[in-house]
């Protein structure tokens, strides 16, 4: 029994040691305020850098700086798409031109696939359509890619489609448990890449999302 408690407690210390936490930021930030999530252990930031109403987010090249500044080791950044604006590939060009204008550069760029019937169309055809668009936009630019979706946003926007399988997922479920031990199959993903496991948080002086990876 106690090497069974020795393995248990072992396995769960490696657990523990390969999973990390990042934070999605969707205002404007300063080096303190990123640098207080630093010390508190997140080794990820996530800024939103294209907005719905259709243009890049004045605030992500200067929160990729900051990051950088407060020492992230993973800057990562999303886009927010406006279906209504049209010329997905055009969407993300302009995105990358803007923060690169500065200089700036991220890691990865998730795609934001949320707001049935809001943010997208009520034709799922012309959705997936869409989508694609984005995913050209993305190779045309050299971007290393990622979707943001859940199961509830993913089926009345795409359908039972897998068309972005090939990709990593960032899935939310707000149950405040960094792990993925509520994951269940959708889209063709079977396993996840992060979670989006709490939302509208304040702390370290901003409004915030928490994230799990491994």
């Amino acid at each position: 029994m106690k090497v069974l408690s020795v393995l248990l407690f072992l396995s769960l210390t490696l657990s523990v040691a390969f999973a990390a936490l990042g934070v999605d930021i969707s205002s404007g930030s300063t080096i303190p305020d990123l640098q207080c999530f630093k010390n508190k252990g997140y080794t990820r930031a996530i800024f939103r850098c294209y907005q719905s109403i259709g243009r890049p987010d004045p605030n992500c090249p200067h929160n990729i700086y900051n990051a950088r500044d407060a020492g992230f080791s993973i800057i990562d950044g999303y886009i927010f798409p406006c279906f209504s604006c049209g010329n997905p590939a055009g969407q993300i060009q302009s995105m990358v031109k803007y923060y690169k204008s500065f200089n700036a550069n991220i890691h990865t760029i998730w795609i934001d696939v949320e707001g049935p019937g809001v943010y997208w169309s009520e034709s799922q055809t012309a959705n997936r359509n869409f989508f694609n668009g984005l995913i050209d936009g993305c190779k045309s630019q050299g971007l290393k890619i990622g979707i943001y979706t859940s199961a509830s946003q993913w089926g009345p926007i795409m359908g039972n489609w897998d068309g972005g399988k090939a990709y990593p997922l960032w899935y939310a479920h707000y149950d405040n448990n960094p792990s993925f031990s509520d994951f269940s199959p959708f889209g063709g993903w079977s396993t996840p890449y992060m979670k989006q496991f709490s939302g509208n948080d304040n702390e370290c002086g901003l409004g915030v999302d928490k994230n799990y990876f491994k």
